[in-house]
């Protein structure tokens, strides 16, 4: 009887830890609609630097088990990738979107008004048909505190997820990029860890 009370007890424990520790989603950034899984961005969704199937929508891909279309293309800038939303996302009835954007706009010096401007236009239409946006922050690793605060008024104006700094403790890592700006697999691989979890909880 003691023996069946402290497994009781001890499975209790562990059901009530792995609650605590699993992300839990704010009821105001779920999604409505929608059945397609969609990565938008640079290259950075596309993969540029990963062997094959190493970029980190592959790796969510396979970690989730549900298929996500990578919309991702190198060079892309807020404004490019604003220019190519209907046809690359909203077109494909999406439900869950992962937006990664913004570099590019940096390293060409597009003014950061304009940057977030668009960038928030490109969330804004996402939420306006009722699918989840989570939105992956990038500074660079020299771009001001400013840009991350872009970020997280977007998230919160248009009650997205936001994942902070997905590059953080990547640049700048012989060990974990290709160039400058291209993670290896090894990076993506981190970024994809960091991604993960808000996925998982709009996939619920």
């Amino acid at each position: 009887m003691k023996r069946g009370l402290v497994v009781a007890l001890v499975l209790g424990a562990a059901l009530v830890a792995w609650w605590w520790s699993s992300p839990r989603l704010d009821p105001a950034t779920a999604p409505t609609a929608g059945r397609t899984v969609v990565a938008f961005g640079d290259s950075l969704v596309e993969g540029v630097g990963a062997t094959p199937g190493r970029d980190f929508v592959s790796l969510l891909e396979a970690r989730t088990g549900v298929p996500i279309v990578n919309a991702g293309r190198r060079g892309d800038t807020t404004a490019d990738a604003l220019a190519r939303l209907e046809r690359d996302v909203l077109s494909r009835d999406p439900r869950v979107v992962i937006v990664l954007l913004g570099g590019n706009d940096f390293l060409r010096r597009v003014p950061r008004d304009r940057t977030f401007a668009q960038l928030s236009q490109i969330v804004e239409r996402i939420r306006a048909r009722g699918a989840a946006v989570i939105l992956a922050a990038v500074r660079l690793g020299l771009v001001v505190d400013g840009y991350g605060d872009g970020y997280d008024e977007i998230a919160r104006r248009t009650t997205s997820v936001l994942v902070p700094d997905v590059l953080d403790g990547i640049l700048g890592r012989a060990d974990m990029t290709v160039d400058q700006i291209h993670p290896n697999d090894r990076g993506y691989a981190l970024v994809a860890d960091r991604l993960e979890p808000a996925l998982r909880a709009m996939l619920r």
